[in-house]
């Protein structure tokens, strides 16, 4: 027996959610992004009146009021947000212990074994969008299916306010006539290179030999040619369960370009800092330190290095990170954007070889700093505490390094990889 399997998106949740908050703005174009003076110029999101009007996600601001000059931009507001993505999630569980977040705005639900009880499949989809419309004032699109691929691919077929199954019976109509960068997973660059071979459609991806498809694209080749014929078995992951994490890093666009190595500096500490406070705060300790980092057109590179021992100390990642700029950095361009990430995780309390090249004494006393400083920030704020070196530059070093994380998770980092 298929299982049945839903895909629940948010429409423009977080510009959907503001519009709650801000009645008098309705009929307007609205959309939530960053910061224009910190030059955190992205569009996370936008309203149907401002997408009309030619605004894009992800594009940048100034770009955004170009195509919408009446546009009006919010600033983001996760608590808010991800507080209707909780509420959202309980309503799914009442339907199904299966929920898997896909972002703070999508979910998949396994309701195979809950038919008896709420009814079918488009019965179910149409209960949640319901209780979604009424409970929470917005409204959500939601794909039925018998794989996560094709319920994916419904949900975002017809937008907004709207349930589409993709069954046995339609799926060479409606899912293998699409352009194939309508598949999960096929993003510019793979359609560039499909498109290269002929490969159009989602149906012609479907036609091609897996094994052209391995050779030209791995094992990735594999898993499409698999997505693109309906055979993805991917478990929905059970509610509650939890991914381990494999990285920590912290990135950030600098309100304005950095030109000397101080400067520099000064970001990859406030950056190393967040991210050796947030290993500690999860027991975790790393010995590979990473940078990324972007110039002025926006051109970027990232190396990482193995380093003698497990770290969440913040001088030491920002030691290694330093090392790893003045290495690989030539300074044809200022630099617009950093990012440090610490991978190769172990529990802090996993036993390792004492280098000896470091003192003991010294780790033990800048690890009790570090520790200092978390209970005082915890208690006051990240700007409660700050080195002298960020005091150099006050308007560079004003930002909250706290507020950029992101941890973004695959596809099949839950359930069973191999079922495809």
């Amino acid at each position: 027996m298929d299982r049945v399997i839903l895909h629940s998106d948010c429409n423009c949740f977080y510009a959907s959610v503001e519009m709650l908050h801000h009645p008098e703005l309705a009929g307007r174009p609205l959309a939530v992004g960053g910061d224009p003076e910190q030059r955190h110029g992205i569009i996370l999101t936008a309203n149907y009146t401002a997408k009309r009007a030619g605004v894009k996600t992800g594009e940048a601001l100034w770009q955004a009021r170009q195509a919408c000059p009446g546009l009006i931009i919010l600033p983001p507001r996760m608590d808010l947000y991800m507080r209707f993505s909780e509420q959202a999630r309980e309503i799914y569980r009442e339907y199904s212990d299966l929920v898997e977040p896909y972002g703070l705005d999508e979910c998949w639900i396994d309701c195979t074994r809950s038919g008896e009880c709420f009814g079918s499949g488009p019965e179910l989809a149409a209960r949640i969008s319901d209780r979604i419309r009424h409970e929470l004032g917005i409204t959500v699109s939601i794909g039925v299916s018998w794989n996560k691929v094709f319920a994916k691919f419904g949900s975002d077929y017809r937008k907004p306010d709207a349930i589409t199954v993709i069954d046995r019976d339609n799926y060479r109509h409606i899912v293998w006539e699409s352009p194939v960068s309508d598949l999960l997973f096929v993003g510019r660059a793979t359609q560039r290179k499909l498109y290269r071979y002929g490969i159009l459609t989602i149906g012609d991806l479907a036609g091609t030999d897996p094994f052209f498809l391995q050779s030209v694209f791995g094992k990735i080749g594999l898993v499409l040619s698999a997505f693109a014929r309906g055979e993805d078995r991917t478990p929905v992951a059970a509610d509650g369960s939890e991914i381990p994490v494999k990285s920590i890093g912290n990135s950030t666009t600098t309100p304005r370009d950095l030109t000397t190595e101080q400067d520099v500096k000064m970001v990859v500490y406030m950056l190393a800092e967040s991210v050796a406070s947030r290993l500690r705060r999860h027991g975790f300790a790393g010995d590979v330190v990473e940078i990324y980092v972007r110039d002025g057109e926006l051109r970027g590179f990232s190396r990482q290095h193995k380093v003698d021992m497990p770290t969440n100390i913040s001088e030491e990642i920002a030691r290694e990170a330093m090392r790893l700029f003045r290495e690989n950095y030539s300074w044809e361009r200022p630099v617009r954007s950093i990012g440090v990430r610490v991978t190769h995780l172990k529990m802090e309390d996993h036993p390792y070889q004492i280098s000896l090249f470091t003192s003991p004494e010294w780790r033990e006393k800048q690890l009790k700093a570090d520790l200092a400083v978390d209970e005082i920030r915890d208690r006051f704020g990240f700007q409660a505490v700050r080195r002298g070196l960020m005091h150099i530059d006050t308007k560079l070093s004003a930002d909250d390094a706290e507020t950029h994380v992101v941890h973004p998770h695959g596809y099949f980092e839950r359930g069973n990889r191999s079922g495809v």
